[in-house]
């Protein structure tokens, strides 16, 4: 028809994508699908500050180090901010380890879920124009909800991630995800401000 030919289908929704899988979430209670809306939406907020990073004086290093001796650039801090607020504000995660802190934050002892990230890799890649990115990854929390945080919800074991990602900064913005069950690629549409799916059930080549 010709309509078809005009107004071409959009295709999905990060948003849609997560209600209608909902189910393969090893515990599918809504937080964390909500924490997943949250990591998409502070990712929009940080590719809106490395987009116009050459424009205001958010480039260049600070009189600081993060958790691993290296010097922070600004970009490092403003992206930590970024997060940490978004976490923070629904209150799903209990705690988040990041990279460009000394020890770990506690969040909200309600919270059911740890988060591990490095709020902006490579950005010393900002100064040359080139792409930067986000590394996150997710736990369940092991004490009981509303105690304080202990050391055996944050230092946990790889294998016992219930979902991880990224997200890469670039010509394309991309959120890439898996919760066990295959991995997704989302393209962040800028004039409608939503993730959609672009790179369904990844595989690495046997090749």
């Amino acid at each position: 028809m010709e309509e078809s030919r005009i107004a071409t289908p959009i295709g999905t929704t990060l948003d849609s994508f997560i209600k209608n899988n909902q189910e393969n979430f090893k515990y599918a209670t809504g937080e964390l699908s909500q924490l997943l809306r949250d990591i998409a939406l502070a990712s929009k907020v940080v590719n809106r500050e490395v987009s116009k990073a050459g424009l205001v004086d958010i480039i260049g290093t600070l009189d600081a180090q993060n958790s691993g001796g290296e010097h922070q650039k600004k970009l490092d801090v403003l992206a930590n901010i970024r997060f940490t607020r978004a976490l923070k504000k629904r209150g799903e995660a209990c705690a988040l380890i990041s990279e460009e802190n000394d020890s770990y934050e506690e969040l909200n002892r309600d919270g059911k879920y740890i988060i591990a990230i490095d709020p902006l890799d490579g950005s010393s890649n900002i100064d040359v124009n080139i792409s930067v990115g986000t590394i996150f990854s997710i736990y369940r929390r092991k004490s009981a909800v509303g105690t304080p945080i202990q050391e055996i919800d944050v230092l946990q074991k790889g294998a016992e991630q219930v979902a991880a990602g990224y997200v890469l900064y670039g010509a394309s913005t991309m959120l890439v995800f898996t919760t066990g069950h295959g991995v997704n690629g989302f393209t962040y549409e800028q004039s409608l401000g939503e993730y959609f799916l672009s790179n369904s059930n990844i595989k690495i080549p046997k090749d």
